[in-house]
Order: C-alpha cells, then sequence, then structure tokens
C-alpha cells in the first residue's frame, strides 16, 4: 500500500509473477481490502493460490518509522512481517517506507544469531558483471564487526544467488593501500583478512565498474550515496545520450543504426530486472522494492525472494557468521574493534 503508484501496480506485478511461476504455493497481498478487491476485479484472473489479509491502516512515506509502528499496529507492513513471524509465509515484499520495513522486521524478526546489524544488499550492474553493495543505507552508523558481517553477507548472496564461485570482497575507502582510509576502515580492513573470505583488500571509487570486485562493503551512510550518485548518473547519461542523438539528422541515422546496442544497455541498466534489495541478516526473507517499482519490478522481486529462499540464504549466512565469529574470537581479537552496538 506505501508504493508510489497503489496496489493495483503491485497486483498487476503479481499477477505477471504467478502466471510465469506455478512453484509459488501461497502469496498473500496485505492492505486495504476494498482497494485491492478492485484492482483484482478489473481484468478475469484468478488464482487459488492468492490470499487477501486486510489492514486498515497503511505507514506513510512521512512516518517516523519506530513511533508510526507503535502507533499503527494494524498497518500493512506490520501485518505482513507477522505472517513470517507466525510462520505462514516465508518471505515479505514491500515496496513502501524502507524505514519502516526494515524497522519492523527488526523487531519482530530480529537479528540471526551471531549478526548485530542486518544490512541491505543491492546488486548494481557494470558493463562486465554486477556487484552486491552492502550496506546501501540500513545502517549509518557502524562498527568494524557490522562491516566483517556485512561482507560475509554479501559473499554469500553473491555466490549463491548472482552465482560467483568465489566472490572479491572490497573494502571501499579512498585508496587501495592497506594504510589508506578512516579508523573504521582500517579496522575493519584487519578482521576481514582473519575471516574465510576472498578478501581483496580496500578498493575505490573508480574500482567499481571496471569488474575489479563482486561485494563492495561500507557503512550504510556512504552506501547510500554510492547508490542514489549511481542511480542518478546512470538516468543522466541515458537522457543526454538521447538528447545528443536527436539533435539533428545526421546524428538521428547514426542512433538507428546503433539502437540494438543503446538497447542492450538500457537492459542491462534497468534496475526492474533486480526487483529490489535484500535486508540480509534476518530470520525470514526481506525483501524491499523500490517505492517507485512498476509491475515488471515487482514480478521481479517476486521471482529474486523466491531464489532466496530456495537456496536457503539465511541459513547459509547464519553458518558463514558463525564461523567468521569463531574466528575472531580465536584470534583473540578485542577492543575497539568488536564493539557492537
Amino acid at each position: 500500500m506505501g508504493g508510489d503508484h497503489g496496489c493495483a501496480v503491485v497486483i498487476d506485478g503479481i499477477k505477471l509473477a504467478l502466471q510465469s511461476d506455478q512453484q509459488i504455493k501461497e502469496l498473500y497481498i496485505v492492505g486495504d481490502q476494498t482497494e485491492i478487491n478492485a484492482a483484482l476485479a478489473r481484468g478475469p484472473w484468478r488464482d487459488p493460490r492468492v490470499h487477501v489479509l486486510h489492514a486498515s491502516e497503511v505507514l506513510t512515506m512521512q512516518d517516523k518509522p519506530a513511533l508510526a509502528l507503535r502507533r499503527k499496529k494494524d498497518c500493512s507492513v506490520a501485518r505482513a512481517v507477522d505472517l513470517v513471524k507466525e510462520g505462514r509465509a516465508d518471505a515479505v515484499i514491500s515496496p513502501g517506507n524502507t524505514g519502516g520495513i526494515l524497522t519492523a522486521a527488526a523487531l519482530k524478526l530480529r537479528p540471526l544469531a551471531g549478526v548485530d546489524r542486518p544490512g541491505i544488499a543491492t546488486v548494481i550492474p557494470t558493463p562486465e558483471n554486477e556487484f552486491v553493495l552492502l550496506d546501501s543505507g540500513a545502517n549509518i552508523d557502524c562498527k568494524p564487526l557490522h562491516l566483517v558481517h556485512f561482507a560475509v553477507m554479501g559473499s554469500v548472496y553473491s555466490r549463491d544467488i548472482l552465482g560467483y564461485k568465489n566472490p572479491r570482497v572490497g573494502l571501499l575507502s579512498i585508496g587501495t593501500e592497506d594504510t589508506k582510509g578512516n579508523e573504521l576502515t582500517l579496522e575493519t580492513f584487519k578482521l576481514c583478512k582473519l575471516v574465510d573470505l576472498n578478501f581483496i583488500g580496500n578498493v575505490e571509487g573508480h574500482d567499481l565498474f571496471h569488474n575489479r570486485v563482486d561485494v563492495v562493503v561500507c557503512d550504510g551512510f556512504v552506501g547510500n550515496v554510492v547508490l542514489k550518485t549511481c542511480e542518478s548518473m546512470a538516468q543522466a547519461l541515458l537522457g543526454w545520450l538521447k538528447r545528443e542523438l536527436t539533435r539533428n539528422p545526421k546524428r538521428k541515422i547514426g542512433a538507428l543504426l546503433a539502437r540494438n546496442a543503446f538497447r542492450t544497455i538500457a537492459r542491462r541498466m534497468d534496475p526492474d530486472a533486480y526487483g529490489g534489495a535484500p535486508l540480509l541478516g534476518i530470520n525470514g526473507h526481506v525483501m524491499k522494492a523500490h517505492g517507485s517499482a512498476r509491475e515488471r519490478a515487482i514480478m521481479n522481486a517476486i521471482r529474486v525472494t523466491k531464489e532466496t529462499i530456495q537456496h536457503q540464504i539465511s541459513h547459509l549466512i547464519r553458518q558463514k557468521i558463525a564461523q567468521a565469529n569463531e574466528r575472531l574470537a580465536e584470534a583473540k581479537v578485542t577492543g575497539p574493534a568488536l564493539v557492537s552496538a
């Protein structure tokens, strides 16, 4: 109910997902029953796997998550997360208030054993590969241990969902030298070398789009800036190219000859292909779809979420986090590096 385009777009995405995938056993649509039924009635489509769960309230983009969740106990986000908590669903997908879904998941589902801070993993395409950016906005202030956990979680996701056999994990910093960075990155660097990762060390901004790294680790403040800068740059470049290629008849002819190449690039850069960004490190599976998600994005969010369930991503992350914590304990890491909050 909290997406930019209303529930009708979400339901159209659900229709596409269910029509293309018979393996999904049940799908709950949570929100205002009147609006949902009206949207469902727009076409001659019925699917016995679909169940409507009424929620009388909506967490808006203007609501402060923690306060609103206490006041709006019957909001659709809270009711949807409750389905996972109660074991009636395996995952929750939402295009609504990001803080709301993260807060509801943290409070109701709780982090996995050994995980201090769950993180948002965003997949960003490049010309030759895709890299996972983690954390891309859930945690503004982080400790070194949190970033190590992001590295472990991102490596699992890159390997089992994106298919990279031995993901290259890099720590985002201001230089590739071991001595570059701030206190957070310097301490994180030391810890990452102690755990079982294909840790390649520090990476810089200009490394991201040259197939040098598969998992990029940073705190949520930096990650969110990187993510939104990449999104904005991609939109600006496509718009710029379009204007320049239609400026005169000669350029239009050139653009016509190169149209298939431009279409390939546009498809590659299309965020709807990934559906959304998973919240990793939670007991359960949580997918945050973009607020402006259209039908295809919702369909792909459902597809990717089903894959995370099938690959038991949460279980794999729990195992890898336990191993990482054991290694750090064996190394007798103490002091500020292991401070959590």
